[in-house]
């Protein structure tokens, strides 16, 4: 029978036919991959995709060989890159017809946003999410709510744990205007600052390039005005250089970073492994902590019986978190409307219609929950903020509260 969307399958006899039992049809569900091997993640992809194919590989033997359902992943190279991905994906969609898509970043959502709906194929990120994609009717979703909701979760934090509540915190952002993500963080960020003056002042915005040389003057001018925290959630060349500002103006202003910047990458380009002590790092997933933590347990189970060879580190967490609410949706996918039923379309509306805990996650997120009107979690997202010590990354806090922004 033919449908539109249907699920390649593949039948395997089972073994017990030899015994004169009736065989068995195992259903193959497949699952697309973008990745970067020749691009800008070329030196951080392979922990990423470790992590992703780890996840299912754990899921084929601890679920689906019950459900008599496999997932395949095919993996495609996309150099992060925005016409590659779109050049690509007419060819994937007719060679896969994938159920799923685990996206890689920005130009994946800026070549596929708007066709993913017509298509009726959802695609996931493991990335915290932008402004610009906070659309109705949305296919491409982040498992992380907006960088902006991630930082105002640490703010709110920051200001309760280390100004006791007393005043708003002052808060500065340092981005760039090169890309519409790293201009939305700042957007996102005075948004919050605004909706809430009791919770945040918002300093100023340093518009600098991606790659600053020197970020003294800038920096110098924060310090003047009693900046209390600073927040650079674009790359640990921003990170690196505001950090060198510090040192040489003597000030000791915290640095609020992202996970994909997070204090062990950045104090490596630093070139000194504690160079980025007292800072720290934030994210609506769980941190890659030396901590005994749910999520770094699964990690090891994927270790020690499936192969896993990711590092355990943010890039790494990030596939994890991404694989795990794919296979989740899937699973739920499969029990609604059995194996043979499982396209994109019943997946988007599993995503759409479950509530993702914690427990279900592995601990890797605090519960995952959309609806068409965000494409991304905001009921059940929660930030961990981790710190640097001795070279060590430990949580300071586990579940932050994620406050609600409006539209920006």
């Amino acid at each position: 029978m033919h449908r539109r969307h249907l699920v390649s399958r593949s039948l395997v006899l089972a073994a017990g036919l030899a015994f004169g039992s009736a065989a068995w049809a195992q259903t193959t569900i497949n699952v697309a991959a973008f990745a970067d091997f020749a691009g800008p993640y070329a030196n951080v992809m392979n922990d990423m995709q470790g992590a992703r194919l780890a996840v299912v590989d754990w899921w084929n033997k601890e679920v689906g060989d019950k459900l008599n359902v496999r997932i395949a992943v095919k993996t495609y190279d996309t150099r992060y890159d925005v016409a590659q991905t779109a050049s690509l994906w007419p060819g994937i969609k007719a060679e896969l017809k994938p159920a799923i898509v685990l996206g890689l970043g920005g130009p994946d959502a800026a070549a596929l946003q708007q066709r993913l709906p017509e298509d009726k194929i959802p695609m996931l990120f493991g990335t915290a999410a932008y402004g610009f994609g906070w659309k109705n009717g949305q296919w491409a979703l982040n498992v992380r709510p907006t960088y902006p909701h991630e930082a105002a979760g640490f703010l709110e934090w920051f200001r309760t744990a280390r100004l006791e509540g007393k005043r708003p915190v002052k808060v500065a952002i340092i981005t760039s205007e090169a890309t519409p993500a790293y201009a939305d963080m700042a957007k996102g960020l005075q948004a919050y600052a605004k909706a809430n003056p009791d919770k945040a002042t918002f300093v100023e915005s340093i518009w600098t390039e991606v790659q600053p040389a020197d970020l003294t003057l800038q920096v110098r001018r924060l310090a003047n005005a009693g900046t209390d925290v600073i927040v650079i959630q674009t790359n640990t060349a921003q990170a690196v250089a505001t950090k060198r500002a510090l040192q040489a103006l003597g000030k000791n202003i915290p640095i609020m970073l992202s996970l994909h910047n997070g204090v062990l990458g950045s104090s490596k380009a630093l070139g000194n492994p504690n160079g980025f002590a007292g800072d720290y790092e934030v994210g609506a997933i769980a941190d890659a902590s030396e901590d005994d933590t749910a999520a770094r347990n699964f990690y090891a189970t994927l270790q020690s019986k499936y192969g896993l060879k990711s590092a355990w580190n943010s890039m790494t967490v990030l596939g994890l978190g991404q694989a795990i609410v794919a296979v989740r949706a899937i699973e739920a996918a499969v029990k609604a409307k059995g194996a043979a039923g499982v396209t994109g379309e019943t997946v988007y509306a599993a995503l759409m219609g479950s509530k993702f805990t914690g427990a279900e996650l592995m601990g890797v997120l605090p519960g995952v929950d959309f609806s068409p009107e965000n494409p991304f979690p905001t009921g059940t997202a929660k930030v961990n903020i981790a710190t640097m010590k001795d070279g060590k990354v430990g949580r300071v806090a586990a579940d932050a509260a994620v406050p609600a922004i409006p539209k920006w």
